[in-house]
C-alpha cells in the first residue's frame, strides 16, 4: 500500500511540474518581491516630502497653494494600505496608482515653482533634498519597470495553454499592472532640474 501511495505521489509531482505549477510559484514570488521594491521607493519618496516642505516653508513668500497640494497628495497616497494583496485587486491597485500619480504631479509643480525663488536655489539643504528626490524618482522608475516585466511574465503563464488550466485550478488570477499611460511614463522620470535661470521676482 505504501509503495502505491509513493508512486501516486511521484506521479502527482511530475504532473504538477509539467503543468507550470512550479513556474507559478516562482513568478508569483517574483511579482511580490518586485512590488515590495516599488513600495519601498514610494515610501522613501514619502519620507523625503516633510523635509522638502519644511525647507520650502522657510521661503515666506512661497505659494501656499502649491505646498498644500503636496501635503494633501502625500496624505492621500500614504493613507492607502499597500499590502501584497493589492496587486491582486485591480480596482485597489488603480486607486493606489492614481494617488501616487497625483503626488508626482504635485511634487513636480512644487519643484518647478521653486525655480522662481533664488534663495531656495542657493539653499544647500534644499539642493541636497532635490538630489535625493531625483534619485528616488529614478529608483521608482526602475522598480516599476521591473514590476511591469515580472507581472507580464506571470500573466503570460496564467493565460497560456495548458498552464491556464493550472491557474484556474489553483486560483492564480491575472495580476494588475500599470496602465499604458503609466508604462509610457516609466522612461521619463519627473523633471526636478533646478539648473534653469531663476525668474526675477
Amino acid at each position: 500500500m505504501r509503495s502505491i501511495l509513493q508512486v501516486l505521489f511521484a506521479f502527482v509531482l511530475l504532473q504538477l511540474g509539467g503543468c507550470g505549477y512550479n513556474e507559478f510559484q516562482k513568478l508569483d514570488e517574483q511579482t511580490k518581491s518586485t512590488w515590495s521594491e516599488v513600495l519601498n521607493q514610494y515610501q522613501r519618496r514619502a519620507d523625503l516630502i516633510p523635509n522638502i516642505v519644511a525647507t520650502v516653508k522657510g521661503e515666506t513668500t512661497f505659494e501656499q497653494d502649491t505646498l498644500t497640494k503636496v501635503v494633501e497628495a502625500r496624505a492621500k497616497a500614504t493613507s492607502i494600505q499597500a499590502t501584497p494583496e493589492l496587486i491582486n485587486n485591480p480596482e485597489a491597485f488603480q486607486k493606489f496608482q492614481a494617488a501616487q500619480g497625483e503626488l508626482s504631479g504635485a511634487l513636480s509643480r512644487l519643484l518647478v515653482v521653486s525655480e522662481n525663488y533664488p534663495q531656495l536655489k542657493a539653499n544647500q539643504a534644499f539642493q541636497d533634498l532635490r538630489a535625493q528626490l531625483e534619485g528616488t524618482e529614478n529608483r521608482i522608475t526602475v522598480a516599476r519597470g521591473r514590476y511591469v516585466k515580472a507581472v507580464q511574465d506571470y500573466n503570460v503563464l496564467a493565460r497560456s495553454f495548458p498552464t491556464n488550466l493550472t491557474a484556474k485550478a489553483f486560483g492564480y488570477d491575472v495580476k494588475a499592472n500599470f496602465t499604458v499611460t503609466d508604462e509610457k511614463a516609466l522612461s521619463t522620470p519627473p523633471k526636478v532640474d533646478f539648473t534653469a535661470p531663476a525668474a526675477s521676482r
